[in-house]
């Protein structure tokens, strides 16, 4: 285990697994400059380190993510948030990593919040879990994705809903419509996840990186193109150590080992 030297972050190293915890619990992890500039700097760390599969982003027993700081946006002018690139500059971090990103929600994940835990590449939550994106209700919508990503996870009509009406639902109803992949016991939840986070990390990163490529690439393209570069990325595959070990150990009915592929 170790823990890197951040303020608003708690950062752990299960095996090949890197645990980062959103860590301002008087503000119920509410998302600042500060946390998104470390979040950003921790991210690129773990998707450089050779030695790590998968990264699970999580926060307190409490909240994910609150929101955005609020008493830090509340002064704001439209020239202060265009001038310093409010919310591009640094949250839009992780939509750059390459390897796999859980995120793991229990308490609530609301606004920005919700916004994050949507880039991650799945969620996985506990069953205490809130979401929402109540921005309509500060004068504002929302700012970091939501009404790009809510309506692709869950369709426009339940999209419409929670954006317009700022109404939160919890772990069952985010699960059953899509939004989450998974919901287990709160006082399961890290310890679900990283053996979730440790099974892919035990697969070929390589792999793992054109998956996670290739699922990304149907959002942005039509269904001809994506079929088009998955192929693309099966075909170099055969050009790849991982899949001469991956075939070799099935036919010698013997376990891969992908360590470093």
């Amino acid at each position: 285990m170790q823990q890197a030297p951040y303020a608003d972050l708690i950062v752990e190293v299960h095996g090949k697994t890197a645990l980062i915890r959103l860590n301002r619990p008087k503000a119920l992890n509410a998302l600042n400059d500060n946390m998104m500039d470390e979040l950003g700097d921790a991210l690129r760390s773990f998707d450089a380190d050779p030695a790590i599969g998968c990264i699970v982003l999580t926060g307190s027993e409490k909240a994910f993510a609150a929101g955005a700081d609020i008493a830090a946006m509340v002064d704001y002018t439209y020239a202060d948030t265009y001038r310093d690139n409010y919310i591009s500059r640094n949250w839009e971090h992780i939509l750059k990593v390459r390897k796999p990103v859980i995120g793991a929600v229990a308490g609530f994940a609301l606004g920005g919040g919700c916004e994050l835990a949507m880039m991650c590449d799945f969620i996985v939550a506990a069953d205490t879990a809130k979401f929402g994106q109540p921005e309509i209700k500060i004068g504002v919508p929302p700012g970091a994705g939501a009404t790009q990503r809510l309506p692709r996870a869950i369709g426009k009509a339940k999209a419409m809903d929670m954006l317009l009406t700022a109404r939160t639902i919890d772990a069952a109803e985010a699960e059953r419509i899509g939004l989450v992949s998974r919901v287990v016991p709160a006082e399961k939840l890290i310890e679900e996840v990283l053996a979730i986070a440790a099974q892919i990390a035990t697969m070929p990163t390589s792999v793992a990186m054109m998956v996670k490529d290739a699922v990304n690439r149907a959002f942005e393209t039509p269904l001809t193109d994506g079929v088009a570069y998955e192929r693309r990325l099966f075909q170099a595959a055969f050009g790849t150590p991982a899949q001469k070990e991956g075939m070799q150990a099935f036919l010698a009915k013997r376990p891969a080992n992908f360590d470093g592929l």
